[in-house]
């Protein structure tokens, strides 16, 4: 992982602090202030809202009581994308005033507009949105232009002194060398990578390009064994991850560990999968039936791989077992040999849709509060 060494020792000392406490814990605040998009990603389930729910926004004192309740070192802002919202910087400035590790997720289409709002900090990275080379990132985001101009904001931001690193989603119909080679063109640029394959949310409008568990593992290997294991790129997820990714480590999701605060609440059970929502980070925690969910237990977990659900799990398992930490961290990730064992699927729970429920009950929270409000139209950025 390629975390300023000062972030890796807060958070790591964190993270052993609640470790030896035990019991459940947070390590990132995922952050959802807004749904509303300027792209339409045929992969994203996060846009599918009538207009007066992508008109919300979460206030500068609801997100900062968000990170007040969980207490986790770091937060991740997405959305939507979070450039659309007016208190950004300020809601980015009062993190960072409360010593939390901050990382802005943004497609970039307003970045070079709105880059003056921000300054440099140890506490500070953005994270641009780019789903491989031109072809493969255009495709995925369904718009071309938008990977010259997310390279041209990553370009601005390093020379600005910002910390950048890219997020890439990698779906089914990905080739292997070309995301090495892409990989290769981000260590030119000298970003950093986090990588994770796309999870199958239940109402995105392409259904067809999402990786089964069997096809995940045997892709990352492909590509690791392009780059000495991963050895060759900087990644901000951590070795044992992906070692997880290749097939090497039976893992089960913590979903706790990055726990969603949108604008219905705190999203049960995970960033990933909407069940509900709840009022506190307390009723979350301790409301949530947690054994409920899980690869092997719930039908819509069933080919999760994401970092969101394993990157906890692979942190308490480097807390357990340093060593094997480093030693994948050295030599890298094995790409040959037998697979883990899998964890057995055939008992995971059948799949229930809550998605309609919730909104209508936001709609109905909406037009109690301003019957006008699905005639209101949301003011440019």
């Amino acid at each position: 992982m390629t975390l300023p060494l000062a972030q890796v020792a807060r958070i790591g000392a964190y993270a052993l602090r609640q470790h030896i406490k035990g019991g459940k814990y947070p390590l990132v605040l995922m952050l959802e202030p807004l749904l509303r998009c300027n792209l339409a990603c045929p992969g994203c389930g996060k846009i599918d809202y009538p207009d007066p729910i992508l008109n919300q926004r979460m206030s500068y004192e609801q997100c900062m009581e968000a990170i007040d309740e969980c207490g986790a070192p770091a937060v991740s802002i997405a959305g939507g994308e979070p450039l659309l919202h007016r208190d950004m910087a300020r809601i980015v400035k009062g993190y960072i005033e409360r010593k939390k590790f901050v990382i802005l997720c943004t497609n970039a289409l307003l970045l070079r507009k709105k880059i003056d709002e921000y300054q440099p900090s140890p506490f500070f990275a953005w994270s641009i949105h780019l789903d491989g080379d031109k072809q493969m990132h255009d495709h995925a985001v369904d718009q071309d232009g938008t990977y010259e101009v997310a390279i041209e904001a990553i370009k601005l931001a390093k020379s600005r002194g910002f910390r950048v690193q890219v997020n890439c989603t990698v779906f089914d119909g990905a080739e292997p060398a070309r995301l090495a080679t892409f990989f290769d063109a981000m260590k030119a640029l000298g970003v950093e990578i986090t990588i994770s394959p796309g999870y199958a949310y239940e109402r995105a409008a392409d259904q067809e390009h999402f990786f089964n568990r069997e096809r995940t593992k045997t892709f990352f290997r492909e590509v690791f064994a392009r780059g000495n294991g991963g050895k060759a790129w900087d990644f901000t997820n951590s070795p044992l991850f992906l070692d997880f990714l290749a097939g090497n480590q039976t893992y089960e999701c913590t979903p706790w560990s990055m726990p969603l605060r949108t604008i219905f609440g705190w999203q049960k059970p995970c960033y990933l999968l909407g069940e509900g929502y709840v009022s506190s980070f307390k009723e979350l925690m301790e409301g949530t039936d947690w054994e409920k969910y899980g690869v092997g237990k719930y039908e819509k977990c069933s080919n999760c791989m994401t970092h969101c659900g394993f990157e906890g799990t692979a942190a308490a398992d480097a807390i357990r077992h340093p060593l094997k930490m480093f030693n994948v961290g050295r030599k890298g990730v094995k790409t040959e040999g037998p697979f883990a064992p899998e964890i057995d699927l055939s008992q995971a729970r059948p799949a229930e849709d809550s998605f309609s429920t919730h909104v209508e009950r936001e709609l109905a929270k909406i037009k109690a509060a301003n019957p006008n409000a699905a005639k209101h139209v949301v003011q440019a950025a």
